[in-house]
């Protein structure tokens, strides 16, 4: 499925529902460009378990018209997920749920508004420091796994382009500290103990070692630091 098959008119989208299929109930054009121009949440790790929920929500939400914005997803490893689960279907994604009675509900998810690879050989790199750089952004989330979390001797001796998960989300804060020292919740989605002092505890050590090899300055793990601007809950 893909947007020009539930967005050419109402007679389509009440041929897709006839079948069975629940469609947004929002203008989903009009979401996307809204999260364009000021994003507010970027995801990291667009897997299945995001897309069953956090996504899902997120849609239901946007149903209500009490919300306008969706959700950016960025992919730090398995770019594999962004080009064949995201980009052929528009990022829409079809959720089937089993209910108690036997009967299958199909919703289409459509709170995705843009699917990005994490990594400084793409174009997608640039435009995640500019959404970086947004006041607007309220939230980074994840669900990794909980090895995601893992950094070693080798990624942080790379410097400022590092290849683990948490090493290039520090480099995106960064890029969100040097535009204005913006303030940032980091939340951990990943069901594992403290996950949100894992998360912390990765960013950290690379800020750290940073400041230890001279790349950035203090006042960015002051920033880190300070609960007035960025939380791990």
């Amino acid at each position: 499925m893909k947007l020009k098959d539930i967005l050419n008119g109402p007679l389509q989208a009440a041929e897709w529902e006839r079948k069975g299929y629940v469609l947004p109930k929002f203008d989903i054009l009009a979401v996307r460009e809204k999260t364009r121009k000021e994003p507010t949440w970027v995801h990291f790790g667009g897997g299945n378990i995001f897309r069953a929920f956090p996504a899902a929500m997120l849609n239901d939400a946007l149903n209500t018209g009490n919300y306008d914005r969706g959700v950016i997803v960025a992919e730090t490893f398995d770019y594999e997920v962004v080009d064949k689960a995201y980009t052929p279907y528009d990022n829409l994604s079809l959720l089937v749920s089993l209910k108690g009675d036997g009967t299958v509900e199909k919703k289409v998810i459509a709170s995705v508004t843009e699917a990005l690879k994490a990594d400084y050989q793409f174009a997608d790199w640039q435009r995640l420091c500019d959404i970086f750089r947004q006041p607007s952004l309220q939230m980074i989330s994840f669900t990794i796994t909980e090895k995601g979390y893992s950094y070693n001797e080798a990624d942080l001796s790379r410097g400022l382009q590092p290849v683990f998960a948490l090493g290039k989300v520090a480099a995106l804060l960064y890029e969100r500290w040097r535009a204005g020292v913006f303030p940032l919740t980091i939340q951990s989605m990943d069901n594992c103990s403290h996950n949100g002092d894992k998360v912390k505890a990765g960013v950290m050590a690379y800020a750290e070692r940073w400041v230890q090899d001279g790349l950035v300055p203090k006042a960015f793990v002051s920033y880190l630091k300070d609960e007035r601007s960025i939380t791990f809950p």
